[in-house]
């Protein structure tokens, strides 16, 4: 079990507080690491795999005109992606991820980049880094930093 994942789950619980995911780039890891954890179905409501760029839009409601101007791997994409995730799955905080795991750039954007954003009832913070290695290396840690960003909320 992931220790980021319990600390996360155990402040939800002290707070009474449900979570879902909206993922890109970690494409359910963050979620199945959430869930790793025994008792998690107490907190986790669920999560949503928004790969393509198109799925953040129609299911998320990302707005089209960001995605177009921004693309996918930016800071309000990010944001918007947990407030879509919060308002589906009817959570108290939702976790989001976008960014390039690799091999390729995308949307002029360096391998490695990553936008984490959380959403709870009381604020929503955006955070973005650049991490570096393989593509698994990269999903790994930004599910990592994403837990991290999580507990920092709560």
């Amino acid at each position: 079990m992931d220790p980021d994942a319990e600390a996360v789950l155990a402040a939800l619980d002290r707070h009474g507080w449900t979570v879902s995911t909206a993922e890109s780039l970690t494409g359910g890891l963050l979620a199945a690491t959430l869930v790793d954890v025994p008792g998690a179905s107490a907190s986790v409501r669920g999560g949503i795999v928004a790969y393509a760029t198109d799925v953040k839009a129609s299911v998320l409601g990302v707005d089209r005109a960001l995605l177009k101007r921004a693309g996918a791997v930016d800071p309000d994409v990010a944001a918007a992606m947990a407030r879509g995730a919060r308002r589906l799955l009817a959570t108290d905080v939702a976790i989001a991820t976008t960014g390039v795991a690799g091999p390729d750039p995308q949307d002029d954007k360096p391998v490695g980049t990553l936008y984490v954003a959380v959403s709870t009832p009381e604020r929503e913070a955006v955070r973005g880094v650049v991490l570096s290695g393989s593509r698994a290396e990269i999903r790994r840690e930004s599910v990592r930093v994403a837990l991290r960003v999580c507990l920092s909320e709560l």
